[in-house]
């Protein structure tokens, strides 16, 4: 996926978060039919996992180096708990709020934190202070 450049970029993150929005109702589906808002969270990552595994073999890249598993910082396998979070949340709330407050919400939080963390360079990226001016300009 780093091959990809510029334009094309675009609208595979305009689909990413289309697919990610379908997944809240998905996965209320899931808890609803399983009673188990835990359950469900684990069935629905258990496709991502087993394409993953598919995958990983197939790509074009090297293993990680000595130095460079040793160079990572500790937080840097944390991030799919996050995402993890954001699957359990759907199960457990999607269908007593609605798709539409359970996505608003979400990315209203998530517009924000993206914010923040360009202003202030969190999580080893680079400060980006323009952050807020090209939002504005790309909802625009």
């Amino acid at each position: 996926m780093t091959a990809i450049k510029g334009a094309w970029l675009y609208p595979i993150i305009v689909a990413a978060g289309a697919l990610q929005t379908w997944g809240a109702p998905m996965n209320g589906a899931l808890r609803i039919a399983l009673n188990n808002p835990w359950l469900a969270s684990l069935i629905s990552f258990l496709p991502v996992v087993a394409a993953l595994v598919c995958l990983v073999p197939c790509a074009a890249r090297p293993l990680p180096t000595q130095e460079g598993l040793a160079g990572m910082p500790w937080r840097a396998p944390l991030g799919g708990l996050g995402g993890g979070f954001a699957v359990v949340a759907g199960p457990m709330s999607v269908d007593r709020v609605g798709a539409g407050a359970f996505a608003g919400l979400a990315t209203t939080a998530t517009i924000l934190m993206s914010l923040a963390i360009d202003k202030f360079g969190w999580f080893g990226m680079p400060e980006r202070p323009l952050g807020a001016a090209l939002m504005v300009c790309g909802i625009a």
